[in-house]
């Protein structure tokens, strides 16, 4: 059986499942998703680094092992992108960032050694900001990422070239980084699944964010997943888990039936207002939901302030990032942030806040397996790289509102640990992708994977961009 187009745009399972059972061997598949990159990448600007040689050497002996019978593990021969901001063995990771221009890291990341043993196949690097900084992805090493669904709008970052790779079929799947929002957003703007895994249950060394990063775990950051389905995601975060030690129990089982999940609803909120667009197609989605048999609470809310919550998150989440963000990036936001300078005194204090702030998410999760809330207060929104967080602004509902509230919805729950899935819930108005957190209980990644695989499906689930199907 030859290999088709479509089976670029298939989830990484199914095309791991196609080269275990001879459909295609992994050689063909690696050369259809370099076709594509070379077809498409120019516009789109989503993978900016290439090592063929070396993959090409790898599918080829992924392909003689297939042929024996003999297969590496459940990814066996699936060509995959790594996001730039993660050390790769042998291939150029910069974090975005001209300090590390021409780095070559002699390590792959935890993660992606994870995911080589599996039997995947590194062929390149995703673009995203400087240092995996920003909600949009450009730099001034690889330039500007688009969105594939609209090439004058941003993909989000700091994931964005990941997810762009990922919509387009460029890649059989890939692995974010997300410590404000940086795999759940661009996930929703272009349009597939995601999942920020709960804090620490999945290793986070090798991570480039600073000249001398990769050595340290930073707090709130997260390693997860990007993908075409949930099925995927679900096998990706097995296959990443740390091996050892006792976060790796700490995941519920899945949920026996879905259906019987209990689930709120929190759409909208004057902490941060949602552009009617957006939340058009959230409410059509727990529309759905409901009518598939599934309660939904559209007035549950956990017992906490969310503007406390969020101003406790943010400034954890800025003291985390501050080896490599400039104070100067905040200027004329309301943000509290920490990047002026904090003593380890002043964090022990707001990491107690945290603390008493998880414990009444830990409360509602006793009454909820899951709470649906949204991932941006806007769609994908057009390119904008003058100024900074705390003096650009964007338009919601008519409205100028500011930049910085594209990580309110996110740091609220991100900077808690708590789990999230964005699955894909289709397009708005304007043809533009909206997708919205599935939250959970710490610990309960399967829940929120398995109601988002729902979700999904009764929304249509991934469906690839125009420009992914377009023919030559």
């Amino acid at each position: 059986m030859a290999i088709t187009e479509e089976a670029a745009l298939w989830s990484a399972t199914r095309q791991a499942a196609a080269i275990r059972a001879g459909e295609f061997g992994s050689r063909e598949l690696l050369e259809l998703l370099v076709s594509r990159v070379e077809r498409l990448n120019g516009d789109l600007n989503a993978v900016v680094t290439l090592d063929l040689d070396t993959a090409r050497e790898a599918a080829d002996a992924a392909d003689r092992m297939a042929a024996d019978g003999d297969f590496a593990g459940p990814l066996h021969g699936v060509p995959i992108t790594i996001k730039d901001a993660l050390e790769t063995a042998g291939l150029r990771s910069t974090g975005g960032a001209t300090e590390l221009t021409d780095n070559v890291p002699g390590e792959d990341a935890p993660v992606v050694a994870a995911l080589r043993e599996a039997g995947a196949i590194v062929f390149g690097k995703t673009n995203l900001p400087r240092w995996s900084g920003d909600i949009q992805s450009y730099n001034e090493i690889f330039g500007t990422t688009s969105n594939p669904w609209n090439l004058e709008r941003v993909p989000g970052g700091s994931s964005g070239g990941a997810a762009a790779a990922v919509a387009t079929g460029l890649t059989g799947f890939e692995i974010g980084t997300d410590i404000g929002g940086s795999i759940r957003i661009p996930s929703s703007f272009c349009g597939v699944y995601g999942h920020k895994p709960s804090f620490g249950v999945v290793p986070a060394t090798g991570y480039l964010d600073h000249e001398a990063g990769g050595t340290t775990e930073a707090d709130v950051n997260v390693l997860g997943p990007i993908a075409r389905s949930a099925e995927d995601l679900e096998l990706l975060l097995g296959l990443i888990l740390k091996k050892t030690g006792p976060l790796v129990a700490a995941l519920d089982p899945p949920p026996e039936d879905v259906a019987a999940l209990r689930v709120a609803a929190w759409l909208d909120d004057d902490f941060c207002p949602v552009d009617e667009k957006a939340l058009a197609v959230m409410t059509a989605a727990v529309d759905r939901l409901e009518a598939a048999g599934v309660s939904v609470d559209r007035s549950a809310r956990p017992n906490i302030d969310p503007n406390h919550s969020f101003n406790v998150g943010a400034w954890l989440v800025t003291a985390a990032m501050a080896q490599s963000m400039p104070a100067e990036n905040l200027e004329g936001s309301d943000v509290n942030s920490a990047l002026a300078g904090a003593s380890h005194r002043q964090w022990l204090d707001m990491h107690a806040e945290r603390e008493t702030i998880r414990r009444l998410w830990a409360e509602f999760f006793k009454e909820f397996d899951a709470l649906l809330i949204p991932t941006a207060f806007v769609p994908p929104f057009p390119h904008q790289q003058e100024g900074n967080f705390g003096t650009r602004t964007l338009k919601c509902s008519g409205n100028d509102r500011a930049y910085a509230d594209l990580v309110r919805w996110t740091i609220l729950t991100g900077s808690v640990y708590l789990p999230a899935t964005v699955p894909p819930l289709g397009l708005d108005a304007d043809g533009l992708p909206i997708g919205m957190q599935v939250v959970g209980r710490y610990g309960g990644d399967l829940t929120t994977i398995r109601l988002a695989a729902l979700i999904g499906e009764l929304c249509g689930g991934y469906q690839p961009p125009p420009m992914a199907t377009a023919q030559t």
